[in-house]
């Protein structure tokens, strides 16, 4: 028997039962100067009146306490970008979080109890799963699988819901395969959720980052969707951990109960910039999505010539989610791939089906991003020409 550290006499048994993302541990190994394709934020500066908006706050006095729910201007204007989906959208919707990674924790903690199951997808975001367990749930993983086009398959949900199964999360745009949900699919999932007494808990964090197409939200045509977003994304300010939740309004009275006890409030200064950016229109974040738009093709392209390489072109974020046939694991390529310089995640970081797959992200120049795939092609040819193991 091994004996009990002193560590594992002083920490709880939740934090035990979570491991390091395997996005981080990744970062963590690489070499000085490697390619990173790993990134998950816009390689851009946030707007202009962002910044200007931040500075101007600081030196105006803006720089206390503010409302645990967010500063009342700012939930206003959240709100009125919902209003074209649900016209009695309101600040009463709102809650200004400290970034979505924090919003995602509040809605856990306050719909799950121990005990209870949460639908959750694979592959999908590192921090669902970790979420529920914290909240003592069990998170029950359902298949977006490549042939589906990794889209969700209803037979098996209906097979994993069960009788303490509280909530399903969903993420359009995906974190990792780069997913749309078309409306006839988020149609159904509202339906599902409704025979079976659900909350949909819509991750929509990547909404305006999109190409062929807008992003369908869940927002608007249930009273049991909480949305969550971030300002992260679109105005490129990942640092800065601003986000938001909209909830009906019951369950956003308890939500920002929760999250008072997770963090008092969001920055105050913070929040006066992103209502800066707000009111000066989404040009900067057009923009960025046109580059990202450029880059999809790029990517696509490269990967397509890349022996052993199969890809969906993502149709939104900024990530692709190749499969690869090589003999190897995921993490032993992006372990490879690291020692060559080129940061990757490995597929299994975001759920068993994961597998045989990379997440490259293409927010890098354009050419970062043909250096790194170059090196991807060299690598995947030598595979081709070495002797059979």
């Amino acid at each position: 028997m091994s004996p009990v550290s002193v560590n594992d006499e002083m920490v709880a048994q939740r934090v035990r039962r979570i491991e390091l993302s395997g996005i981080r541990k990744m970062f963590e190994a690489a070499p000085p100067n490697a390619i990173n394709l790993g990134l998950g934020e816009p390689d851009f500066e946030p707007p202009r009146e962002v910044i200007d908006g931040l500075c101007e706050a600081v030196r105006h006095g803006q720089n206390h306490y503010g409302p645990s729910a967010g500063l009342p201007e700012l939930r206003d204007a959240i709100a009125e970008r919902y209003q074209d989906r649900r016209p009695s959208t309101a600040r009463d919707n709102v809650i200004v979080t400290g970034s979505g990674s924090e919003g995602l924790m509040a809605v856990a903690l306050s719909l799950l109890d121990p005990g209870d199951e949460l639908l959750v997808p694979n592959p999908g975001f590192v921090l669902y799963g970790p979420h529920a367990r914290i909240a003592g749930a069990t998170p029950i993983p359902y298949s977006l699988r490549t042939e589906r086009r990794y889209l969700p398959d209803f037979d098996e949900l209906e097979r994993l819901v069960g009788p303490r199964t509280r909530a399903i999360v969903v993420n359009s745009p995906s974190n990792p395969t780069g997913a749309v949900f078309p409306r006839a699919i988020v149609d159904r999932l509202l339906d599902f959720a409704d025979r079976h007494d659900l909350t949909i808990v819509s991750d929509e964090v990547y909404e305006e980052i999109v190409y062929d197409g807008p992003a369908t939200s869940f927002w608007g045509r249930s009273d049991r969707v909480v949305v969550v977003n971030s300002f992260s994304k679109t105005l490129a300010m990942t640092g800065w951990r601003i986000g938001f939740l909209v909830a009906p309004r019951d369950l956003a009275v308890d939500l920002n109960k929760l999250h008072y006890h997770i963090l008092a409030c969001p920055s105050t200064p913070a929040q006066a910039a992103v209502l800066a950016g707000l009111r000066a229109g989404p040009s900067a974040t057009a923009a960025m999505v046109r580059e990202f738009r450029a880059r999809r093709a790029l990517v696509t392209r490269l990967l397509r010539n890349i022996p052993g390489i199969e890809v969906t072109a993502p149709a939104g974020a900024f990530y692709a989610f190749p499969r690869f046939t090589w003999p190897r694991t995921a993490l032993e390529v992006a372990t490879e791939l690291l020692h060559r310089g080129v940061i990757t995640t490995p597929g299994e970081a975001f759920g068993s089906l994961g597998a045989g797959h990379l997440r490259l992200s293409f927010a890098t120049s354009r050419e970062n991003l043909r250096r790194g795939l170059a090196i991807l092609r060299e690598y995947a040819i030598e595979l081709a020409e070495a002797p059979a193991e």
